[in-house]
């Protein structure tokens, strides 16, 4: 059952995606929506979750706090080292530039940001399929419950994973790649559920770390690109309508 309605995900994924590809004249919006849902997401759906599943303090704080602000740090980081090393491999012993298919493009963005972002996204999604198996072992009802909230965001899942992508210089072929990948996550992890389960706790943990890398490309890429060119009230009310959307998501699943 539960690999059933995990296929129900994967056809919102690239409903998502497929969203996010044919709305590239208004980038601006685009981007602004983007990051809406991810701040959503974060806000609305992560962290909470996070914090019921591992609730447990170190040093007076929870742990999917603690990891919440690793996982924002961490993306920071790992930006700045690919960035870093991008910079030092595109130019040669003389100090002449080389074009590698890799190479920052002239705004210093890196493809390969955009594609480690992807990664983080699919094993999210890979991580609602486990859950959504999970759930299915627990009963009927915790699985329709979790089925309504991982098929409804899928849908940003799909569309943020096709944008983060792309934004960073990734081509469409590799786009659309990622968006294949991340469509077909939950129904794999859904499907890895008959093998085994996941801890609670470790799920939690998870949550909260990946929950502070998407604040970190929400806060720190998406809206401010999103900003750059059209500093419009529209990309400003996308956001809005980002975040708002997820309310009623987790709302209605809840």
């Amino acid at each position: 059952m539960a690999v059933f309605v995990a296929l129900g995900a994967f056809l919102m994924t690239l409903f998502g995606g497929w969203t996010a590809q044919r709305v590239t004249d208004r980038r601006h919006l685009v981007l602004g929506l983007a990051g809406g849902l991810m701040l959503g997401v974060v806000g609305l759906d992560l962290l909470p979750e996070a914090l019921h599943a591992a609730g447990e303090e170190f040093l007076g704080v929870p742990r999917a706090l603690l990891l919440f602000v690793g996982g924002f740090l961490v993306a920071h980081l790992v930006e700045r080292l690919l960035a870093v090393r991008q910079a030092a491999h595109g130019a040669g012993p003389h100090g002449h530039g080389h074009t590698h298919a890799h190479s920052p493009g002239k705004d210093g963005r890196v493809p390969q940001v955009g594609l480690t972002a992807a990664s983080a996204m699919v094993g999210h999604s890979l991580m609602d399929g486990v859950a959504l198996g999970a759930a299915f072992q627990v009963g009927g009802g915790m699985g329709t419950a979790v089925a309504l909230a991982v098929i409804a965001h899928d849908f940003a899942d799909g569309f943020n994973t096709y944008t983060i992508t792309s934004l960073y210089g990734n081509d469409r072929r590799r786009a659309v790649a990622m968006l294949v990948a991340d469509a077909l996550a939950p129904v794999l992890g859904a499907a890895s559920t008959l093998l085994f389960t996941l801890p609670e706790e470790l799920l939690g943990s998870y949550l909260g770390f990946f929950g502070g890398v998407l604040l970190y490309l929400a806060a720190a890429e998406i809206l401010p690109e999103a900003h750059h060119d059209h500093p419009a009230r529209s990309t400003l009310l996308c956001t809005v309508v980002g975040v708002g959307f997820i309310w009623l998501v987790v709302g209605v699943a809840g």
